[in-house]
């Protein structure tokens, strides 16, 4: 299995979401056809296909309607990567700070990473106004 198929979907990205742990599993051998329509589904709600499919097989079980994720997911996504491009410029800009400090003078980069920084912050305030704008 490759690590986009392997049920995990987003290596590295699991969060606890359930305040009682799963402690339990279960096996469900599909066809080439089949696990590829469940990861084709998974995909679209930016979801680990283990984590997909729980949440399918719960509802059915319960017999309620599988769940109906909503818009917001697609912006959670987009906020989950804003942030990591936040992570990775203030990472660029302690770097250029850092040989200001050597050098005593800015270099090229500082001026180019305070340009990305300023712009990651706006996308992110447009995020956040979106948002509120689908909140109820």
């Amino acid at each position: 299995m490759t690590a986009k198929h392997n049920g995990m979907g987003r290596q590295g990205h699991r969060r606890r979401r359930q305040k009682e742990p799963r402690s339990r599993g279960v096996r469900v051998p599909f066809t080439e056809a089949e696990y590829a329509a469940v990861c084709a589904a998974a995909e679209r709600q930016q979801m680990a296909v283990a984590a997909y499919a729980g949440q399918v097989l719960v509802a059915v079980a319960e017999g309620a309607d599988p769940p109906q994720w909503t818009p917001l997911r697609e912006l959670m996504g987009q906020v989950i990567r804003a942030a990591e491009q936040v992570r990775r410029i203030g990472n660029n800009l302690n770097q250029a700070v850092a040989a200001l400090h050597a050098l005593g003078r800015p270099t090229g980069a500082l001026e180019g990473y305070a340009r990305v920084a300023s712009a990651a912050v706006e996308n992110l305030d447009e995020l956040a106004e979106e948002i509120r704008r689908r909140l109820p």
